[in-house]
């Protein structure tokens, strides 16, 4: 018999933290373990990485347009596909990271929100407070990436305490 589906969104900027969230998560979904999905399950990202940054750097827009097809992907072939079969899968991160991350460089809540609208509502979600700097050290998550990649006007150090301010403020609406 199966039990009951459930996404988990978990967001925030430090992707070795969210990881580790998300194994004590699925730690307690025991027989209804699904598994977790990560940004770039499409290859989205790592084809950016290669084509390198001699082509120009991409707007914020244009970034979290991608960030919405890996979403779309991830969706497709790992979140939806747990879900019918009643396991629990955690997503990390989720959408309300890229939203922030597209707050902080300037982009309409209203288009963000739109872009996102077709995103599973997350039975549970939570903020996973965790500083980058030197617990994250190979900086592979999604907010790191899209900082080094990203052309945007702020300051790196600025763009990254948006994101985190955004993301503390939707945790205590909760």
């Amino acid at each position: 018999m199966k039990g009951a589906a459930e996404l988990v969104a978990l967001d925030g900027i430090n992707s070795r933290a969210l990881r580790a969230e998300a194994r004590k998560v699925l730690a307690r979904a025991r027989g209804r373990r699904g598994g977790v999905s990560v940004w770039d399950a499409s290859g989205l990202f790592e084809e950016l990485a290669y084509a390198g940054q001699h082509l120009g750097l991409p707007s914020a827009r244009a970034l979290l347009l991608l960030y919405a097809a890996d979403l779309a992907f991830r969706l497709r072939w790992e979140i939806r596909p747990a879900l019918e079969e009643g396991r629990v899968v955690v997503a990390a991160p989720y959408v309300e990271t890229a939203v922030a991350l597209g707050r902080a460089a300037g982009l309409p809540r209203r288009w963000l929100r739109d872009l996102f609208s077709f995103a599973l509502p997350p039975a549970e979600w939570r903020y996973v407070d965790a500083a980058p700097a030197g617990v994250n050290a190979r900086r592979d998550g999604f907010v790191e990436f899209g900082l080094k990649w990203m052309h945007h006007a702020p300051t790196r150090r600025e763009m990254m305490a948006s994101v985190r301010r955004q993301l503390r403020a939707k945790a205590q609406r909760r």
